[in-house]
């Protein structure tokens, strides 16, 4: 409830948080050789089909090299949709290892897994939301190199990262691989033909190890960033056009204490990409950044502060909606196990909408709790609820899916003689009600005119005048 005069805007608080999955316990070292029959570790975004959620573990399944799931949104009909099957001492299967987030086209989940494949430097891969029909679209090639402290080479990369699509050509980087070692930026025909390689890092001012969440894609122009590399091997932020010329930097990150460092995956609102780093900031425990897609206006807008006010360490990507940016936090937060935070596009209203609990060590050693621990994946927004994974915690110690439900933000705005009233689109359901008074007696009435969608943000325009109104959002 907001009262013009009394309260201009207000944040999101009443919020309900729902552990909709738990990977449960397995045989072998957490991380890497644990065997279920879910998985384990999922580090990957969710992908939302209808009222399906998609998603990957890095690790578990009956092979210990991850899986593919589907889940319902309420937590019910959870899927191991595939099961990738075991490497040998040297890393080679026959489709993969450690998957990375999907993308959907039609009834097809395309996917890229780190590791496995013909050669142990990672594949390209396709399989239908039934599970069926999987398809090893494309192996990365060999690796070696001139001694045991130089970097891998070879042509086209190696430990791929998550993909994104463009009619029928898939568009991705690699952490490795390379004429340089430290990563290309690559695209191939959904059918597995065609590859190229687009770029090849040099690990100089251009950067190196392009970050996990991969590449955003506005025209013909590919935005990224590398983990390392740039002037103080801090990261960069890059773009390149989607044939491979034009390579651009267009920000060398400067590091503590003025900037961040390992910036991960960006997302894209107008003209602007926002994204976070994992560590640096006036801090050292990360940053949430904005700058021009022509490498101007680089901010600041939010300094992490290593405590439990906020979060530490945000290893992913933002989503945004309208004006607000969502993401999460490794580490910090109430049990130091992690948060899921808001901001404002401008920088201003951060909030943390939940700090994830404390763990304990049940009677196998292993660290658990009920909601989930250090979030690693991008957060997905599809109406008032968030969902997420977390790679650690929950029953088992392996991870979790989650969801947060919340109330939208409506926020007050005074102009001139008049009042604006704002909130988001995707609130479906919500009504916009007024009232004279709070009291037992209060009457509430729904507020004319009806909202006009102004920058994806219901808008309603009242007058100044008279007794002073108390406004309300109420879902029916």
């Amino acid at each position: 409830i907001a009262g013009f005069g009394l309260i201009l805007a207000g944040r999101v608080t009443a919020q309900t948080f729902t552990t909709l999955h738990s990977f449960t316990a397995g045989t072998g070292i957490y991380y890497y050789s644990v065997t279920n029959t879910d998985g384990a570790a999922p580090r990957a975004r969710l992908l939302l089909s209808g009222n399906t959620l998609y998603g990957t573990t890095f690790a578990g399944g009956g092979n210990g090299s991850g899986t593919v799931f589907a889940i319902n949104t309420d937590g019910t009909g959870f899927t191991n949709l595939y099961s990738f099957t075991a490497t040998d001492l040297d890393g080679i299967n026959s489709d993969g290892a450690g998957p990375n987030g999907l993308i959907l086209s039609g009834n097809l989940l395309y996917g890229s897994a780190g590791g496995g494949g013909n050669s142990g430097s990672g594949t390209v891969f396709a399989v239908n939301t039934d599970g069926t029909g999987f398809t090893n679209l494309y192996n990365f090639t060999a690796t070696s190199r001139a001694s045991q402290s130089d970097p891998y080479i070879n042509s086209d990369g190696a430990d791929p990262n998550g993909l994104i699509l463009s009619g029928n050509t898939l568009f991705g980087t690699t952490g490795g691989g390379g004429n340089s070692g430290v990563g290309t930026v690559f695209s191939v025909n959904t059918d597995g033909t065609s590859f190229t390689t687009l770029y090849t890092f040099t690990g100089s001012s251009d950067g190196s190890r392009p970050s996990n969440e991969g590449l955003i894609l506005s025209g013909n122009t590919l935005y990224g960033t590398t983990r390392r590399g740039g002037s103080y091997d801090n990261g960069t932020v890059f773009a390149v056009n989607s044939d491979g010329t034009g390579f651009t930097n267009l920000h060398l990150f400067g590091g503590y204490p003025s900037e961040g460092s390992l910036p991960a995956g960006l997302v894209l609102s107008g003209n602007t990409l926002y994204g976070t780093t994992f560590a640096g900031g006036g801090n050292g425990s990360g940053t949430v950044f904005a700058i021009n897609t022509d490498g101007t206006g680089f901010t600041n807008l939010h300094i992490f502060d290593n405590g439990s006010s906020d979060g530490a360490d945000p290893d992913t990507g933002l989503i945004v909606s309208g004006n607000i940016l969502y993401g999460t936090a490794f580490r910090g937060g109430s049990a130091d196990r992690g948060t899921l935070f808001t901001v404002n596009s401008d920088g201003t209203g951060f909030t943390k909408l939940y700090s994830f609990t404390a763990i304990g060590i049940n009677s196998t050693g292993v660290f658990t709790n009920s909601d989930g621990a250090n979030p690693e994946a991008s957060l997905l927004l599809s109406g008032n609820t968030l969902y997420g994974t977390a790679s650690g915690g929950g029953s088992s110690g392996n991870g979790t899916v989650f969801s947060l439900s919340f109330r939208p933000q409506l926020t007050i705005t005074p102009s001139g003689t008049n009042v604006i009233l704002t909130w988001l689109t995707n609130s479906a359901g919500f009504n916009l009600q007024s009232t004279t008074n709070l009291g037992s007696s209060a009457v509430w009435a729904l507020v004319s005119p009806a909202p006009v969608v102004v920058n994806n943000q219901n808008t309603v325009t009242n007058p100044i005048s008279g007794t002073r109104k108390f406004y309300r959002l109420i879902d029916p």
